[in-house]
């Protein structure tokens, strides 16, 4: 019998069956005799799609076995032709941790842009796995300065957060507070520790890693304890030149797929910090956003 979930139909017997029975023949390139009832694949087809017996097919779909190896699960998965989320989950179901790889992505999924476009009145911005700044709103650029004058491979949280030489931040033009920095140095650092499991082949992530190792003794010292966490919220004061200090919430959320980091900045309702935020916003003008190098888009704020 299964034990993997207490839900109907979830377990690994019941997602194989579910999963070879939408599959039809013809997309595994098997011919589709006159008369077949099976809209799906057949056990044996299945079995011989993936190089195993029969009779192990059916006794993972009857819950007899539970435990296939990866090799096994990784065959499955290609011959019933699943996504990459239903392979992870096939893998999961499994017992087994999902194959890692593949290299950072930049790029905000339709989704997400729509989302944001929907944030106008607040601050912004988004950061890929390694903490480089792919894009932020008006509202970003005008409460910490635009980061547009920086060079995309300098816009990274971590390289401010930890910098290797005399150079200027590049994220936030005026002085940054937080309610506990040394916090947030190890949630930045366990984070970044949480990417290379993530992306172990990604090589922008394996070079910010080394520079800082060898070029901040802060990020050697907190990378040294081998700590794996999510960075998830904050809580920092902006000193800004027009307002003065904007004590503000930094909320993280995580998109699943892609490790993609949406940072959102408010402060409190109706609370002298959130009229300050508010009056950063000012008469700023939103520029059309601009095609990067990399085929991204930033979204810059000017005021006229």
């Amino acid at each position: 019998m299964e034990t993997m979930s207490t839900t109907p139909g979830t377990g690994l017997g019941a997602m194989i069956r579910t999963w070879r029975e939408r599959l039809p023949p013809s997309a595994a390139g098997l011919p589709v005799a006159r008369g077949r009832r099976a809209t799906g694949l057949r056990r044996e087809e299945l079995a011989d799609l993936a190089g195993v017996s029969v009779d192990y097919v059916v006794r993972l779909e009857q819950g007899r076995a539970t435990t296939p190896s990866a090799p096994v699960v990784g065959a499955l998965a290609r011959a019933l032709q699943l996504s990459t989320a239903e392979r992870d989950h096939l893998y999961r179901l499994a017992r087994l941790l999902p194959p890692v790889g593949g290299t950072i992505s930049d790029r905000l999924p339709p989704g997400m842009q729509r989302v944001l476009a929907r944030l106008a009145d607040v601050a912004v911005a988004v950061f890929a796995a390694d903490w480089r700044l792919v894009w932020w709103n008006r509202g970003w650029a005008a409460l910490l300065g635009d980061p547009a004058a920086s060079p995309a491979r300098l816009r990274n949280f971590a390289r401010d957060r930890f910098p290797v030489d005399a150079g200027p931040a590049r994220l936030a033009l005026w002085p940054v507070t937080e309610a506990d920095r040394d916090g947030t140095d190890a949630a930045v650092v366990s984070d970044l520790r949480r990417a290379t499991g993530r992306f172990p082949q990604d090589g922008r992530l394996t070079t910010l890693i080394r520079e800082l190792n060898a070029g901040n003794e802060r990020f050697a010292e907190l990378w040294a304890t081998g700590g794996v966490a999510a960075h998830r919220e904050d809580h920092k004061t902006i000193h800004h030149p027009s307002v003065g200090p904007v004590r503000v919430d930094c909320d993280v959320l995580t998109d699943g797929d892609s490790e993609l980091k949406i940072v959102i900045m408010t402060a409190a309702p109706g609370s002298e910090d959130e009229t300050k935020l508010q009056l950063t916003l000012g008469p700023v003008e939103l520029l059309p956003c601009s095609p990067s190098a990399a085929g991204r888009h930033s979204a810059v704020a000017r005021r006229p």
